[in-house]
This record gives C-alpha cells, structure tokens and sequence, in this order.
C-alpha cells in the first residue's frame, strides 16, 4: 500500500522518525513544494527505501523569483530519472479566494512549463486544481496530451469530473472521507481504477482523526471507507488501489 500524495518534509525530525519507525504500509510519494522541499525531500529519499521523491513548486504561495524556479527545474534535469513525479504543481484556487486582485497569469505560466517538463521527461504529474481551476487545468493537459496525471484531493463539479473520466485521470482520496458527504459522492462516481488514497500529511483532520497526527497509515482507513461507500470488499479495494499506485507511478522501475 502507497499513500499516494504526503508533505513528509513538513514534518519535525521527531515526527519523521516517529512514522518510520509505526510503518504499517509499503511506501509513500513525497511531493514538494519549493527548491529547499526538493533537496529534503530527494536526502529523505536516499536514507529511507519506502521514500518515493517528487518534484515541483506548490501554487498556494507567493510567486517564487526566476532563480527559485529556475534551481528547481535544474535539480530536475538532473534527477528526472530518479524521481517518480512532477509534483506538487498548480493553482492557487484559495490564495486567489482570500484575494480576488491576484493576477495568477504568473502561476499559469509557470504550471505549463511544469506540464512541459512531465511531457519531456514522461513523467506523471501531480496536480493542485479545484473546483473551476481543474477545467483550465485539463484544457492544458489535453493540448500537450498529457494521460498520467493525478488530482490529489480534488473537488469539482460533475461535468469536469466526468471530463476527467473520460481522460482517465487518477484522483486520490484523502481520510476526510469519513465525513464529507462531497468527498463520498466522489468515490461513487470515480472508477476504482482510477482512484489512489492519500493523506496529504502533515495537514490534520477532522472526525475520527481528530487531534492526531497525520499518518501514512490512515490510507487504510481510507481504503475502508471507499470499500464501504462502493459496496465493495475491502481486500479487493486494498489491492486495485495499491495497483493503480504502482502501476501510475511506475514504482517497479526503483528497486527498492
């Protein structure tokens, strides 16, 4: 089992060492979030085998100097074949929420070069898009005919997710599940080959996780509530989501 999509670099030393040491899945997709991300998250990769590194520039922040994005596409260039993905990269739907003047023609112009970057390296991506944001997201993945690309915690309307259907793109499902009825009408209308489980840790949650700390482990509980929600075995649930991780980020190429 693979928790899809985590900030391990977001956590303290001593929180790090308290996952790896409770361990109850097989690995996890460290995705980043700036240049300094990057670097921790490719030394975190080199000391612990279960580490799968991703690489990318996270849109819910100011916009980075030239330099920034510059060193972060050079440490790519170097490393594109030992990453698993380009991720985290997007938009910022709730940045420009909180502030209805962000002109984000910057952060589109900056996603596309990321999307440029997952054609020239046939890597799969790792996208923030919500909401109306994930429209303008599939139009640019369609004109550079992009298939490998994962929404993490996405949320949209009907139209776009059947739009995302229909380009078989994987989402993943994050343990709010337990308590959003929008996040369970999702898992329903989602194909389970298309779905992942993910707990974009460190951020907390709510419900039966309350006052916890975030944990790759709670992918299980994850896995158990789709199975609950589609009907469907657990056993079942656990090995096709487990699949579809492998399988999209082509975890058999690291012998790890």
């Amino acid at each position: 089992m693979i928790d899809a999509h985590i900030h391990l670099d977001w956590y303290q030393p001593d929180e790090q060492q308290q996952l790896v040491h409770t361990l109850k899945i097989d690995g996890v997709i460290a995705v980043t979030s700036d240049f300094e991300s990057c670097q921790k998250v490719w030394q975190l990769a080199q000391k612990y085998p279960f580490v799968y590194p991703a690489f990318g520039w996270h849109p819910e922040q100011a916009l980075p100097s030239d330099q920034e994005i510059n060193r972060i596409f050079q440490v790519m260039e170097q490393k594109f074949e030992k990453i698993v993905a380009i991720g985290e990269v997007g938009l910022p739907y709730y940045t420009k929420r909180n502030d209805n003047s962000l002109d984000t023609a910057a952060y589109h112009a900056i996603l596309e070069r990321f999307i440029q970057a997952a054609k020239k390296y046939d890597l799969p991506i790792v996208l923030h898009a919500v909401y109306e944001d994930a429209s303008v997201v599939c139009d640019l993945l369609e004109k550079y005919q992009i298939n490998r690309a994962h929404f993490h915690w996405f949320k949209g309307d009907k139209d776009t997710i059947n739009r995302m259907i229909d380009n078989r793109y994987m989402i993943s499902i994050t343990p709010d599940c337990w308590y959003e009825e929008e996040i369970q009408f999702l898992i329903k209308q989602y194909p389970l080959e298309l779905i992942m489980a993910e707990t974009d840790g460190p951020w907390p949650f709510k419900g039966p996780f309350q006052n916890q700390m975030t944990h790759p482990n709670m992918i299980i509980d994850v896995m158990k509530k789709i199975a609950e929600v589609k009907q469907l075995p657990f056993d079942k649930v656990r090995q096709q989501l487990t699949d579809n991780t492998y399988q999209f980020y082509r975890l058999e190429r690291f012998n790890k």
